[in-house]
């Protein structure tokens, strides 16, 4: 099965992305969520721009908030960093958006399970 170049850099970007967070970023600011994962990386056919996803797992609302907003406003450190590691010739400008879809899940599985409770009963 043949991959896409398009399909090549997405996975790079979201292991690469990741280990800037986790590494780099992390020690400038531990006040970083616990568990945040680069979910999607979706890159403009023409490499100028890039929608990065992320979850944040975090028990605290604000904190998982703050953590979103850190990683927002250090785009342009994380794209630097990314220069530093990738070869391509120039690095997309990245948007970062919180993928919100693993908390759904967590959400409809509470309610299938009390449902399931309620029909036990």
């Amino acid at each position: 099965m043949k991959v896409s170049r398009g399909e090549r850099l997405s996975g790079e970007f979201q292991k690469e992305i990741s280990s800037v967070i986790s590494a780099k970023l992390r020690n400038n600011y531990p006040e970083l969520s616990a568990i945040i994962s680069v979910t999607e990386a979706d890159i403009a056919p023409d490499l100028k721009s890039a929608k990065i996803f992320l979850s944040i797992f975090d028990t605290d609302e604000t904190k998982r908030k703050n953590s979103f907003e850190i990683i927002k406003q250090n785009a342009g450190f994380i794209r630097h960093e990314l220069s530093k590691v990738m070869r391509i010739r120039t690095v997309p400008e990245l948007r970062f958006h919180l993928d919100e879809s693993m908390e759904y899940g967590a959400k409809i599985d509470k309610i299938l399970n009390e449902l399931v409770d309620k029909n036990d009963k």
